[in-house]
């Protein structure tokens, strides 16, 4: 079980790093619900500045073995750097940053890791969402059609693949991530990394500009907590 909640952390981790840095684009106004997904990324991007939502997450091995799913919540203030990523089934897991600090907490370990935020955020899936940097600074983004990508991507979505600028996919450990849009909002993410692992997320229960308690994105280890603070 600590193996798969380990592999699991990476893929929560590599999404997260893609989240805190990506900024406005140009666009302008409202998304149409009929643009393309890299238009409906955009305007995301530019005019939801924070929001809550629900998530399940799911990795699958290149052969289908499929690892446990989990569910949980996240939430994110883009003007401030913070996002939250709460993993509450099967087990409890958290990543969170407070707009200086990364941390990870994993109870059943009872381990909490810290770092700073520029350390390991750069060019990562969640930064594209939820990040303030511009998109198309780190990112080259294309449209695709549902039917060209895997089975499981969701037909009544509107998609695009955004893979790292060239000489920068070492650097963020995945080779490729797959969005799938409708009505502005993401809706479902498939990341693969260099060895054809792919992590399955899918969004839903959204709240654009919902109003989050002060304690969103804060931390206080629980006493007892092995408390690690990496360089």
């Amino acid at each position: 079980m600590r193996l798969v909640k380990r592999l699991l952390a990476v893929s929560t981790l590599a999404l997260f790093q893609c989240a805190l840095f990506i900024a406005p684009s140009a666009a302008q106004g409202q998304a149409d619900p009929q643009d393309p997904a890299s238009i409906q990324l955009r305007h995301f991007v530019k005019g939801v500045q924070k929001a809550q939502g629900r998530f399940t997450q799911q990795t699958v091995s290149p052969d289908g073995q499929a690892q446990p799913k989990q569910e949980g919540f996240f939430a994110f203030n883009r003007e401030k750097g913070q996002f939250r990523w709460e993993v509450e089934q099967p087990y409890e897991q958290l990543v969170l940053a407070d707009g200086q600090r990364l941390i990870q907490y994993d109870p059943d370990l009872s381990q909490a890791t810290e770092r700073g935020i520029e350390d390991t955020v750069g060019s990562s899936p969640a930064a594209i969402l939820f990040g303030s940097r511009r998109v198309d600074d780190a990112f080259d983004l294309q449209d695709q059609d549902a039917a060209a990508l895997h089975e499981s991507a969701n037909v009544d979505l509107v998609w695009l693949r955004a893979s790292p600028k060239e000489g920068k996919g070492g650097e963020v450990g995945f080779d490729h991530v797959d969005m799938g849009f409708k009505d502005g909002l993401p809706g479902q993410l498939m990341i693969t990394d260099g060895f054809g692992q792919r992590t399955e997320i899918h969004l839903h229960d959204i709240q654009p500009d919902a109003t989050l308690p002060a304690d969103t994105f804060e931390f206080d280890a629980p006493q007892g907590v092995d408390f690690i603070q990496l360089q």
